[in-house]
């Protein structure tokens, strides 16, 4: 399990879905490049994207657990509002209920022709 602690203070508005601050163990810093995923929807390219940055954090040797910061691009914000309720689920599924610092961004497009959702992020890895 990270040692990783979240700190959300009170003179800010409580995060939903994020954390104001997340102070890192030591450790290893890992960056992940930017990842995106297949599908039609937005939640079904996070989930996929999702995947894959999940995959470049183990072959690192990290865990969900260890993520301490996720850029979140999308190249429709009204999409991505209108799919929270299914993005949680997704978000659930594939880090659980903890949630590092976070940002989204909205971006004219993508690399990718199609691609909605690009996910990029930092993790601290303890120490071996």
């Amino acid at each position: 399990m990270s040692e990783h602690r979240i700190v959300n203070p009170s003179e800010l508005e409580a995060p939903v879905g994020f954390a104001h601050a997340v102070v890192a163990s030591p450790g290893r810093a890992v960056y992940l490049g930017g990842q995106i995923g297949d599908g039609a929807t937005v939640a079904e390219q996070f989930d996929a994207a999702a995947g894959k940055l999940l995959a470049a954090l183990r072959a690192a040797g990290g865990e969900a657990d260890h993520l301490v910061s996720l850029v979140v691009y999308v190249t429709d914000v009204g999409e991505y509002r209108a799919s929270l309720a299914e993005l949680g689920e997704v978000w659930r599924s594939r880090f659980g209920r903890r949630y590092p610092a976070m940002a989204l961004v909205g971006v004219a497009e993508l690399f990718e022709p199609g691609a909605k959702v690009e996910l990029m992020g930092t993790a601290v890895v303890p120490d071996d």
